[in-house]
């Protein structure tokens, strides 16, 4: 009887650690609460910017800042009008330009943005910013951070129970394996299946923004020309190939047009 107990607990566990992207519909297994890990991306990230150079007051910076406000701003009001804005309520978000020429950039749990220099001139303008910031943003709102940590838990052998109530000291090492400390903090290697779902979901948040979606193939086949004899950024390590990529994007493209007609000048 305890067994089927223990198993009973274990699957109500699961069923409500699934959660499904309120964007594209996906499910994904995420077991660590939120709070937890917004406060360990928090101490990550400020370790990040007190080891680094951050560029500030630039026109550079300035568009960072400012794209990334309009994104929060878009994806803020699409989570309230779906009534569920309560999964923002932990993010205190940060927009910075880190002055590298990786071509990169990326966005912690809760929020934390950051551009690297390098990323900017193939960029161009403020739409191929909204491409990185929404594509970066994604990855946080879509919380393929608890995602990847819920896997290296599993593949570590710690209980889903036991990983609802681990201590900090525990939780960090967990952290620390899928956001590693120092330089390679910049460079996540996520999944193929969460870079596809942040390329959709990137898409609809510019959209929503009032940045014009089509643009978003212009800046790809840009990023993979950048690469060019070199090897390739660690930006587009994981990511669709380009052909894939652009399919995928014209295949998303006509909902984020209804978006982008829907919120332009807002």
């Amino acid at each position: 009887m305890k067994v089927y107990k223990i198993f009973g607990v274990l699957v109500l566990l699961l069923v409500f650690s699934c959660v499904t992207n309120p964007i594209t519909g996906r499910k994904s297994l995420q077991i660590m609460p939120n709070s937890q890990l917004n406060a360990m991306a928090l101490e990550q990230y400020n370790q990040v910017l007190s080891t680094t150079k951050v560029i500030t007051g630039t026109a550079d910076a300035k568009k960072v800042e400012n794209v990334g406000e309009r994104i929060k701003k878009a994806a803020e009001r699409y989570y309230r009008s779906i009534g569920r804005e309560q999964d923002l309520s932990s993010y205190n978000w940060e927009f910075h330009l880190i002055d590298d020429k990786q071509l990169n950039a990326w966005c912690m749990p809760g929020g934390k943005v950051a551009f690297y220099s390098g990323i900017m001139p193939v960029c161009k303008d403020e739409t191929g910013v909204a491409v990185v910031m929404g594509h970066e943003i994604s990855h946080a709102l879509a919380g393929h951070g608890n995602e990847r940590i819920t896997s290296a838990m599993i593949a570590q052998g710690i209980g889903i129970g036991a990983g609802l109530a681990m201590k900090d000291e525990k939780m960090r090492k967990v952290f620390s394996i899928a956001y590693p400390l120092g330089a390679q903090a910049t460079l996540l290697a996520y999944s193929r299946k969460q870079e596809s779902e942040a390329d959709e979901m990137g898409l609809y948040l510019m959209a929503m923004a009032g940045y014009d979606p089509r643009k978003a193939v212009d800046f790809w086949q840009r990023m993979g020309d950048s690469s060019g004899a070199r090897k390739m950024p660690e930006f587009l390590a994981t990511h669709p190939n380009p052909e894939h990529r652009r399919a995928d994007l014209n295949a998303h493209m006509e909902r984020a047009m209804q978006y982008y007609r829907q919120y332009k000048g807002r």
